[in-house]
């Protein structure tokens, strides 16, 4: 008749031993939240951690040997989350970060997230129990929801910056106003701003560059997008950009810049005696198209070094939050920008 066995089997088959999952589920809570209720009490209300052990003794959901019971056991893992896998400007990160977590007797995981937040979510929460700390490359969570995370677990945000949380970054600012400089020497009085993903912190910040920095030169800025960060979205922008000209362009990084420059050449616009076009991050694709891109070298390798080295410094000793770690940011002058045409004809811009 299907009776349940002494022997943990139903019917003869063995039944599917519980997961954090099922008692996630069955407690209302996060993943994340039963693995702190069960290995760290204190970082949970005594009432939830009361529900959430009752809910595993219900269904006989035990710990694996995996997670910690004690703060300072370590698994000797780190993981590095990046959006996109593909885009080459994580390889300088992802490198920096692996040779320094290899010296310091550490082993990287790397984690992709496919500019899916709720995938992000979902895989953060999995790997809370499982590493001894987190690196989030390029992270499309909330400020609040970092904020968590960073209560759980060390934590350190790169290319962003989010408060009460150890964050590295480029000094995005200053490299867009150095940006600008370049393109004022140049007599450039228009410039368009190709915009990257809408909830990028990146993005925010070199927009806002762009603006304080047309203010200062008496440059008029507009933007258009959000794109894709990618040769693709490069190439939609060209498309927006070709109806509403500008002497000068200024890309949220280098594949958008290299797919806005190939698609101005399909459409006959030549770069740069019709536009200058400046990018960023300084990939190595920016050298070998023609004409070769003016860019912005962000130290990467620096980048994904300094963070291993701030997350473990949390490891150690747990400190309180101060001023982000900014890198600095350097101009490399190549072929896609020139001087403006001296008739000033530039199409039609607007001040934003």
């Amino acid at each position: 008749m299907g009776a349940e066995a002494d022997d943990g089997t139903t019917g003869g088959r063995p039944t599917a031993a519980p997961t954090i999952y099922d008692v996630a589920r069955e407690a209302g809570v996060s993943p994340s939240t039963v693995s702190r209720a069960l290995s760290r009490p204190g970082r949970v209300s005594f009432e939830t951690a009361e529900r959430i052990r009752h809910v595993a003794a219900e269904l006989g959901y035990h710990t694996k040997a995996i997670t910690r019971t004690m703060p300072e056991q370590t698994t000797k893992l780190l993981a590095l989350v990046v959006a996109d896998i593909a885009n080459p400007v994580y390889l300088g990160m992802i490198r920096g970060a692996e040779r320094t977590a290899k010296e310091l007797d550490y082993t990287m995981l790397l984690v992709e997230t496919q500019e899916n937040e709720r995938f992000e979510s979902a895989l953060l929460d999995r790997m809370i129990p499982v590493v001894d700390g987190i690196i989030l490359g390029a992270s499309r969570l909330a400020d609040v929801d970092i904020r968590r995370l960073a209560k759980q677990i060390p934590l350190v945000v790169l290319n962003r910056q989010v408060g009460q949380v150890t964050s590295v970054s480029s000094d995005n600012l200053r490299a867009v106003k150095r940006a600008v400089e370049h393109l004022g020497e140049l007599g450039h009085t228009t410039v368009t701003y190709l915009a990257g993903p809408e909830n990028s912190w990146s993005d925010g910040v070199r927009w806002r560059g762009l603006r304080e920095a047309g203010l200062e030169l008496d440059l008029r800025v507009r933007r258009v997008g959000p794109y894709i960060p990618s040769i693709k979205g490069g190439a939609q922008a060209a498309q927006e950009w070709m109806e509403h000209r500008t002497s000068a362009v200024l890309a949220y990084n280098d594949l958008m810049a290299i797919g806005f420059m190939r698609q101005l050449a399909l459409n006959g616009v030549d770069v740069p005696r019709d536009v200058s076009v400046i990018g960023f991050d300084n990939i190595s694709e920016a050298s070998l198209i023609r004409p070769r891109l003016t860019t912005m070298a962000a130290p990467q390798v620096t980048l994904g070094a300094t963070a291993v080295n701030h997350l473990l410094r949390q490891r150690r000793q747990p400190v309180e939050q101060g001023d982000p770690v900014l890198l600095p940011v350097r101009l490399m002058v190549r072929e896609s920008t020139g001087p403006a045409a001296p008739d000033g004809s530039t199409g039609s811009a607007v001040r934003r």
